[in-house]
């Protein structure tokens, strides 16, 4: 147990980095991440009239990825309603086989309920922080964030 809080602890330090980034540049950083894994035919595509995809990708069984990016301050939190936005147009808009949402802070209970109940992934900032460390996005794409995630937000200084 305490090598897991270990492991968690140098995963959250691992995206100091991150935290510094542009909304851009974090989307770019998540999309080489996808690269990084074995995607193809990653884009990032986010921008005035997106309609909730900052990148789209194929992961390497061929399922289409679509990504939706959120850059906050790591003491803040995702809502429900930004991932009802994402669900309105990820499968109509974007034909996504996989709908992946990843944040830099942590999602509200409502949204990882809200998520779990329309098969969205989630990758909060623990999560990120692993993926950053060398964790497969394929290996994230089977945890269930609704389950094992948490919504307890982080401090500013932490």
């Amino acid at each position: 147990m305490r090598l897991a809080a270990r492991a968690r602890i140098e995963a959250v330090r691992s995206m100091e980095p991150v935290w510094g980034m542009g909304d851009r540049e974090f989307e770019e950083y998540v999309a080489d991440l996808c690269r990084r894994d074995g995607c193809t035919e990653v884009r990032r595509v986010g921008g005035a009239n997106d309609l909730g995809a900052d990148v789209i990708g194929r992961l390497p069984d061929g399922r289409k990825l679509v990504v939706q990016c959120k850059h906050y301050a790591k003491h803040r939190t995702v809502g429900s309603p930004d991932l009802q936005k994402f669900n309105g147009t990820v499968r109509d808009e974007h034909r996504a086989d996989v709908p992946l949402f990843v944040a830099s802070c942590k999602f509200t209970k409502q949204a990882r309920v809200f998520a779990a109940r329309h098969g969205l992934v989630l990758v909060d900032v623990d999560l990120l922080g692993f993926w950053n460390s060398g964790t497969t996005l394929t290996s994230l794409l089977d945890l269930d964030i609704g389950r094992s995630g948490t919504n307890r937000k982080l401090a500013p200084d932490s």
